[in-house]
């Protein structure tokens, strides 16, 4: 029977290994003693092969979660044969958070090329976590200094990018991303901004028609709730101090109009929240970095992040 909110609001947080051969079991274990291994009312358990985060430092055994162990373990050498033990302790995770067992879950992170070797069918873990907790749409949120940033598309060629951008889409993404600010970032009165795809949002369609026949009317329809949605704006004048002082999140056609400001601002601690999810998941917003793997020099700072996040939209959603 899953946990009340009341049992929630003191369960473990559990930090998933990610690709055994990237900085991820790393940043986890000097995330967990940066922490002393505990987040609020929150302990932290490090789900994956035990002997992986051993091999990174201390750790109890009471903080490990043992899922299947891995084939190989070379630091900045993916092997497809750990596929199995990667996607183990996301399972696992995921499986405790949808039973009650656990507040959040906070993957390190994987590296998609070697899972895809292995014959792992999703583009990410945006939306291998969308299926196994059978949620309709996932949506990726970037959190970082005072911004919060969530690209319509996400990892496709630019060139396919107009294609993919409909009504439909920006108002079901719009109306996730105003939810989650409710439930999960405690504004009551959401405001959201909605970037235009074109260069000044389309200069009255002299620089493109998508504003004016998709994007506006898609704003419309998201102020039928009685939000407060600014749009479309211009990308390249919606970032600056006091424009986002404006919204408490915006909404980008694609990938690079979301993250390059999410990272110029907060390269080093950046958070990737999953929003639209019956659990709570966020990643620190970096990737396997395996030049680095197994030289003790991976920040973990995001994970640090990541972790401090995934409490507070628990204790938001839970407690």
């Amino acid at each position: 029977m899953p946990m009340s909110k009341l049992s929630r609001s003191n369960a473990p947080i559990y930090v998933t290994m990610g690709d055994p051969s990237g900085v991820g079991p790393e940043v986890a274990v000097a995330a967990y003693n940066a922490l002393s291994g505990k987040i609020g009312a929150h302990p932290l358990k490090l789900a994956g092969d035990a002997d992986v985060f051993r091999a990174q430092g201390s750790i109890p055994d009471e903080a490990l979660i043992a899922t299947t162990r891995v084939k190989f373990h070379t630091p900045g050498r993916t092997d497809s044969a750990n596929a199995p033990a990667i996607l183990a302790a996301i399972e696992e995770s995921v499986r405790a958070a949808q039973s009650g067992e656990v507040a959040a879950v906070v993957t390190a992170p994987i590296h998609k090329a070697s899972l895809f070797k292995a014959g792992f069918a999703f583009p990410g873990h945006t939306e291998f976590l969308a299926h196994l907790t059978g949620a309709p749409r996932a949506v990726m949120m970037l959190v970082g200094a005072d911004l919060r940033v969530v690209p319509l598309t996400i990892h496709i060629p630019y060139i396919a990018v107009p294609g993919r951008i409909t009504k439909a889409a920006i108002v079901e993404t719009g109306r996730i991303v105003l939810d989650a600010l409710r439930t999960d970032f405690g504004r009551q009165h959401p405001r959201l901004a909605v970037a235009g795809l074109n260069p000044h949002a389309g200069e009255d369609g002299a620089i493109g028609r998508e504003e004016e026949t998709i994007i506006a009317p898609a704003v419309e329809a998201l102020r039928t709730r009685g939000d407060t949605i600014l749009g479309p704006l211009p990308p390249d004048t919606m970032f600056h101090e006091e424009a986002r002082a404006r919204y408490d999140a915006a909404l980008c056609m694609y990938h690079d109009q979301a993250l390059i400001p999410l990272k110029t601002l907060a390269f080093w601690d950046g958070v990737n929240v999953t929003l639209g999810l019956p659990i709570v998941r966020t990643s620190p917003d970096h990737g396997t970095a395996l030049d680095i793997a197994g030289q003790k020099k991976a920040d973990p700072r995001s994970m640090i992040a990541a972790i401090r996040l995934a409490a507070e939209i628990a204790d938001a959603r839970y407690g």
